[in-house]
């Protein structure tokens, strides 16, 4: 996430009618007046108030503030954002009692400082922080302030300002989003310290909480690991009878840096850089899915680099257990064995994000031993920790209720301590004759344990040698093809019994998937590993060859993008496949999924592309075998426990030898929606229409839609119709996913829709190979145009064609193309 293309879309460009005066001046007096045609100039030029129009609305005018040198104009407070002037002729002034006004051109109030205090010879100066002040004439203590923006401000938390509350007066200061990029109207979003929390920024769409900056614990806020001191900012927190707030410095008074809540709710620290020209996303509050507010629900902890990210704390088990095997934790977790007050402990959770602070309570001298104390007393105490963690801890923090909110850091994370039952703690070990007795009972198992080990080696040895003696080759299995020849597979065989029991009997609740060709099962095997079973169908007329076809190839094939096969079994009439295990399913259960797209932020989408890409590189180019896949789509892409992707079912795979580049078939097989023209019309495949299937899934990962069910109100067109569309009228990254948006990189998104537009032309010598690809998609170099895709309607004419032959027919696997006689 860099400072490219997205500092461009978030940054206001703003049109601005106003011209400044010949002698600008940073001050306002009661007997001046400002114009639509003035403007405000701080001493050292940095800043400047004046009147502009939105580029969406030219005929209103703001009253705002923005940095004057800066040529990507930048407003960062606004006035009168709820009343716009509707024409030219209002004016800004200085009433004697020390009140700014802004007044439209019927004479009528528009906009009001409301300074409720009278101040002598009032002086209204714009600063060079950006902050517009009044104040009396010659006394510039800002302590005396009569009225100052940076009390109030819009949507930019600036240098010096104060994001918190003033404890005596009420004074509330936060952030508010514009309504949209080019109205400057309240929006949807805003940021602020949480009064019924303690010490915690909190954003919020509408009511709805979305993000939590975890309660400040002396060094940063607890969510905010990354905060360290460092050479750029410094920041602070505030906390005492009259305020409570926190602000930034920067080091260098050169620097221009601004936090900014954007109207999509994204909230970024930006740096100006003179160089580029441009504003520099410096960092993100919302980093990841781990950030969203509750996703893992109460007693949940989630941790990014774990898959799923959701857990259960230790102690805790899922709420509702089916709901958390299809990815749906909002419903949290729930105590294994319940609390029964007296005989309770705490058990430690160490580098955690603390839970929400909603309904807590502190003490700021307590010790750590005071405060757990003071919670183990009281029977609906939670959890506690130090309110402090310098210099070894002090205060206290105690939770009562649900802890919600929780998750996981590799570093700069806090201590949580957590009421649990006696029976859950480690440390209830008894007396210490009974530590002993422990101790010599675990030296016993042991000590067998190792017995035991030392036996099983020898006996392992002997059979090892005794295979290598009598020269045994691994059991492999056989299948008879239609003309009832006998042909050898090329892998290990496993018994019928076996996989029987490790999917508990083909069990319905071990079902993961169903196919044109048969189901797929979840398995145990007794040794612990998981598996997954390809169970052919009894009843499929297709499948023996596709069977044989799979085994064949997949069993010479190793990438780490390919998914990999541990053996088959065939046994009476059934006739199975044994794949690794993935823990994550198929492609398709994410992007096509509203709950689960939420966890493939930018980054895992585009190493899923760059996986598949490098995958079928393999396949064309790199493999023993010059393999053509021929059914590339989301359900065929396997995501493993780190949603690393993994092609799988070769069950229509076909080779090519020696020269071959293309072959010519009568029975077109694949699925709807990923299959080319020229395979579709003429039957003819190659490289190149696994490329074409490559560019379709491409713009599916990008937009988080189905090519073949794709509708828009606006048009007929389907998803690379679509895609065309918005990339000849310059908008292509409007087609992206709006869940992306929050951790794209601008760069990286415009090439990867680039690319898959290339990879979906009509003909296949305008695709690039996919070692052209892989070098496009990792590179920064031009690029060619794309032309018109293939397919661009649902009802092109050459689909229809296609298509709506007689002949056409379609298995149960969602539309799986089984039969068109080419032409």
């Amino acid at each position: 996430m860099g400072g490219f293309a997205i500092p461009l879309l978030l940054c206001y460009t703003i049109l601005s009618t106003s011209i400044p005066s010949t002698t600008p001046t940073d001050t306002i007096t009661p007997t001046q007046t400002t114009r639509v045609n003035d403007t405000v100039v701080s001493a050292g030029g940095i800043t400047e108030l004046g009147f502009f129009t939105p580029s969406g609305k030219p005929n209103y005018w703001y009253l705002g503030i923005w940095y004057k040198k800066i040529s990507t104009r930048t407003v960062v407070w606004v006035a009168n954002r709820e009343i716009p002037l509707t024409d030219s002729l209002g004016i800004l002034q200085l009433t004697q009692e020390g009140n700014l006004q802004l007044v439209n051109s019927s004479g009528s109030i528009i906009w009001s400082s409301n300074v409720s205090r009278p101040v002598q010879n009032p002086v209204a100066q714009l600063l060079d922080t950006g902050n517009l002040v009044v104040r009396e004439g010659n006394d510039t203590n800002p302590e005396n302030f009569s009225w100052e923006s940076f009390d109030f401000p819009t949507d930019n938390f600036l240098t010096g300002m104060k994001l918190g509350r003033n404890l005596k007066s009420g004074l509330d200061r936060y952030l508010t989003s514009w309504r949209s990029t080019d109205d400057p109207a309240p929006g949807n979003f805003t940021y602020r310290l949480d009064p019924s929390r303690y010490s915690e920024l909190i954003l919020r769409s509408g009511d709805a909480v979305r993000f939590r900056s975890g309660p400040w614990n002396g060094l940063r806020f607890s969510g905010f690991n990354k905060l360290v001191p460092n050479p750029v900012y410094t920041f602070g927190f505030v906390f005492n009878q009259e305020e409570v707030y926190f602000s930034f410095e920067v080091v260098n008074v050169s620097v221009v840096m601004r936090v900014f809540l954007n109207p999509s709710g994204l909230i970024q620290r930006f740096t100006w850089v003179d160089r580029t020209r441009d504003w520099v996303l410096y960092t993100s509050a919302i980093t990841d899915n781990c950030d969203n507010y509750a996703l893992c629900g109460v007693y949940g902890s989630c941790n990014i680099n774990r898959s799923p990210p959701c857990w259960c704390l230790n102690g805790f088990v899922p709420n509702f257990p089916q709901d958390w095997y299809e990815a749906d934790w909002s419903q949290g977790c729930v105590r294994r064995v319940q609390l029964d007050c007296l005989g309770d402990g705490f058990k430690q959770y160490s580098g955690v994000k603390l839970p929400d602070t909603k309904g807590s309570w502190f003490n700021v001298t307590m010790s750590l031993d005071e405060c757990q104390r003071v919670c183990l007393e009281n029977c609906n105490c939670t959890a506690y920790t130090s309110l402090d963690i310098r210099g070894g801890g002090r205060g206290c923090l105690l939770w009562f209720g649900d802890l919600i909110d929780i998750r996981e850091y590799s570093e700069n994370g806090q201590d949580l301590y957590i009421r649990m039952a006696a029976s859950e703690l480690d440390t209830n070990a008894g007396s210490t004759s009974k530590k002993k007795e422990k101790v010599a009972i675990a030296a016993s198992v042991v000590t067998g344990g190792l017995l035991l080990l030392g036996l099983s080696l020898i006996l392992w040895m002997c059979k090892r040698k005794q295979r290598v003696n009598g020269k045994r080759r691994p059991s492999r299995g056989y299948i008879y093809t239609r003309g009832r020849q006998k042909e050898e597979l090329e892998l290990p065989l496993f018994d019928l019994a076996t996989i029987s029991k490790a999917t508990n009997n083909f069990s319905e609740l071990n079902k993961l998937g169903e196919g044109g060709f048969g189901s797929v099962y979840k398995g145990i095997l007794i040794e612990g590993q998981e598996i997954a079973v390809k169970r052919l169908s009894k009843d499929s007329r297709q499948g023996i060859d596709e069977f044989k076809n799979e085994v064949n190839y997949i069993a010479k094939l190793q990438h780490r993008n390919l998914v990999k096969i541990l053996g088959c079994c065939i046994q009476r009439e059934e006739k199975m496949l044994v794949y690794e295990y993935m823990f994550n399913k198929s492609l398709d259960c994410f992007i096509f999924d509203e709950k689960r797209s939420m966890l493939l932020d930018w980054p895992n989408r585009f190493n899923i592309i760059i996986g598949i890409a490098r995958g079928l590189l393999y396949l064309h180019q790199d493999s023993r075998l010059r393999i053509i896949h021929r059914d590339l789509k989301a359900e065929n892409v396997l995501l493993d426990n780190e949603m690393n992707p993994k092609i799988s079912d070769f069950g229509l795979a076909r080779s090519f030898g020696g020269n071959e580049t293309e072959a010519n078939t009568k029975k077109v097989v694949g699925t709807h929606g990923y299959i080319s023209p020229e395979y579709a019309v003429h039957g003819v495949y190659s490289m190149k229409s696994d490329v074409f299937s490559f560019g379709v899934l491409v713009l599916e990962i990008l937009s988080g839609k189905r090519n073949r069910s794709f509708h828009h109100p606006d048009h007929d067109l389907n998803l690379l119709g679509h895609a065309w569309k918005l990339y000849v009228e310059g908008r292509p990254l409007e087609l992206v996913d709006a869940l992306v948006r929050e951790s794209w990189c601008a760069c990286e998104v415009l090439r990867s829709i680039h690319v898959g537009l290339l990879c979906v032309q009509q003909s296949q010598e305008d695709r690039p190979s996919m070692s052209t690809v892989v070098v496009m998609l990792g590179g920064e170099g031009a690029l060619p145009q794309p032309k018109q895709p293939a397919f661009f309607t649902e009802t092109s004419p050459l689909e229809a064609d296609s298509l709506g032959s007689k002949n056409a027919a379609f298995s149960g696997n969602e539309g799986a193309i089984s039969s068109i006689e080419a032409r």
